[in-house]
């Protein structure tokens, strides 16, 4: 495989994917007025394509160990093409949502399958230029997609938002060239595990986004009946080698908290330009894009930095950051945009390159038959953590209506802040973790 030409190609296509949640979020003013929706309901425009987004990811991840990528990629953007479709004729809420759910059922093929490829066809030397490039992608999209968002919003309504994903239909014949052939293998697929993970991860958004306990019940007996059926079923969806993993489990968190981080704040931005500020769907955008922009630009230097000087270097760096950002959010962010402004021309880098280190030493962690199932499901609790985030986001602006809207988001990056500080936590454990075991070894071979 011509990596130099396939992974800028794939990540066209992400870009696009990936943009198809930020453009929606500097729109969610518009739907909750044009819809008369509130906004904890319309959170669920960007939740439920996140945590649909998550579940596709291990799917797709889980069913590349034995389909064909060249299949699966077939599949996958084809139903998010014609949702597409679907959506620009959208006119009431619940047309809408199922159009992001759809959406989000095709769309986990990209991010999936990216890193997969990467880890499976790109040696380890170069690999993490290539998983930066497919990160940098993906932060110029959040970026960018305010402007695009904007910019199409204001002109052509939020339906018009829709069209910009068909474009993967594009990709598409273009992809199937490029990618390698790959030998089909005999397969038994575990549906039932797949439909507990779906069942775990909806059932749980439920209970926190409904504060039900009732939702809260059933979650926690569909996570019980799922722990059972892994222990008496082989070759299971999720694979428990991958659970039983202590590194593995703790750059699950990290990445969990990273993306509670970052779609929390994309969530929060273009409410507080708009609330705070009365800054249009255009000015949004041209107000986040700076901080895309950079990201964009410095993938070039982060790949090649990852590379020479390892994953732990900015995984640290990249938390100290993220952690200022929020710090700076929850304290200045009545001042002015441009707190907002230069904000983000921090924060978005500093993403970037922390999760491109996170999925780069996550491969390194892991055996090469493993690679799919456990990117996968790193994929699904990151992206899980972001659907979260956005929900639980909207249901606290919710409950504090009654408070100034400054404020309200300040407590919001208040908790923020905190998720930031335990990622740190874990990221700090993890590395002496790994040096303890080093210093063992050590010892051990003497």
């Amino acid at each position: 495989m011509n990596d130099k030409i396939v992974m800028p190609v794939w990540t066209i296509g992400l870009f696009i994917v990936v943009m198809n949640t930020t453009m929606f979020n500097v729109s969610i003013p518009s739907i909750i007025q044009d819809l008369n929706i509130t906004a904890d309901l319309g959170s669920w425009v960007i939740s439920s394509y996140s945590i649909g987004y998550a579940l596709s990811t291990v799917i797709y991840s889980r069913l590349s160990d034995v389909v064909q990528i060249r299949k699966l990629l077939t599949v996958g953007l084809i139903v998010l093409g014609l949702s597409s479709v679907f959506g620009l004729f959208a006119t009431e809420f619940h047309t809408l949502l199922a159009a992001r759910i759809l959406q989000s059922a095709g769309a986990g093929v990209m991010a999936g399958l990216g890193l997969v490829l990467a880890s499976r066809y790109i040696p380890i030397e170069r690999r993490g230029s290539a998983i930066a490039m497919i990160s940098a992608g993906s932060a110029m999209a959040f970026g960018l997609g305010p402007i695009v968002g904007g910019l199409i919003s204001e002109y052509f309504g939020w339906n018009g938002l829709f069209a910009i994903t068909c474009l993967v239909l594009v990709i598409l014949p273009i992809l199937l060239r490029l990618l390698p052939k790959e030998q089909p293998v005999p397969f038994r697929f575990d549906m039932l595990g797949a439909l507990l993970t779906v069942l775990n991860a909806a059932t749980l958004l439920l209970a926190v986004t409904q504060i039900s306990g009732v939702w809260l019940a059933i979650s926690a007996i569909s996570f019980g009946i799922h722990v059972w059926h892994l222990r008496r079923s082989s070759d299971t969806f999720i694979n428990p080698v991958l659970l039983a993993n202590p590194a593995f489990r703790k750059l699950v968190v990290i990445g969990f908290c990273i993306l509670v981080l970052n779609l929390g704040n994309l969530f929060l931005m273009p409410l507080v330009l708009a609330k705070v500020f009365h800054q249009s769907a255009m000015t949004i955008g041209l107000t986040i894009a700076p901080g895309a922009i950079l990201s964009a630009f410095l993938t070039r230097f982060v790949g090649r930095w990852i590379d020479r000087f390892g994953n732990l270097r900015f995984l640290l760096i990249g938390h100290g950051v993220l952690s200022l950002v929020m710090i700076a959010f929850a304290t200045l962010l009545g001042a002015s945009p441009l707190v907002v402004m230069i904000g983000y021309l921090c924060f978005s880098p500093a993403f970037s390159a922390t999760i491109a280190s996170l999925n780069n030493e996550t491969s390194r962690i892991l055996p090469k038959h493993l690679i799919g199932s456990g990117m996968g499901l790193m994929q699904l609790i990151q992206f899980f953590g972001g659907s979260m985030s956005v929900a639980i986001c909207g249901i606290l602006i919710e409950i504090q209506r009654n408070t100034s809207f400054l404020h309200a988001y300040k407590h919001v990056y208040g908790l923020l802040i905190l998720v930031g500080l335990c990622s740190l936590g874990m990221l700090l454990w993890y590395r002496l973790s790994g040096m303890r075991v080093g210093i063992e070894d050590s010892a051990a071979a003497k």
